[in-house]
């Protein structure tokens, strides 16, 4: 379930957008992302591939094939920051609540799921 973005990265991001201005809940940063994916919270995890040292997000996608929760890279921290409407980037975000923009979660993973 884990997949490099090929192309997904503006669809990714547009929908984590969609998501934080619908009252949907969004958890940032590594730390937040490893503790709702523990827990069975996370819907959807997204981790930015630029991050350095790569030691930093290598767990995501294990523990997130572990509790069979989607997962997707995408090329930019910078980038997944500022969709989550944050001034600085982001290594990792774990969707746990889509709010009223559910059925576009859904359609990207199932993209993603195809992938």
């Amino acid at each position: 379930m884990v997949d490099e973005a090929k192309g997904l990265d503006s669809q990714v991001f547009s929908v984590i957008e969609r998501i934080r201005a619908k009252g949907g809940s969004i958890k940032k940063g590594i730390n937040e992302v490893t503790k709702v994916l523990e827990r069975g919270q996370a819907k959807l995890v997204v981790y930015a591939s630029d991050v350095s040292p790569k030691e930093i997000t290598m767990h995501i996608p294990l523990l997130s094939k572990d509790k069979n929760v989607p997962c997707i890279a995408v090329s930019s921290k910078v980038e997944l920051g500022k969709a989550c409407g944050m001034g600085i980037g982001t290594s990792a975000i774990a969707i746990v609540s889509p709010g009223e923009e559910a059925h576009s979660m859904d359609e990207l993973i199932t993209k993603i799921k195809n992938l």
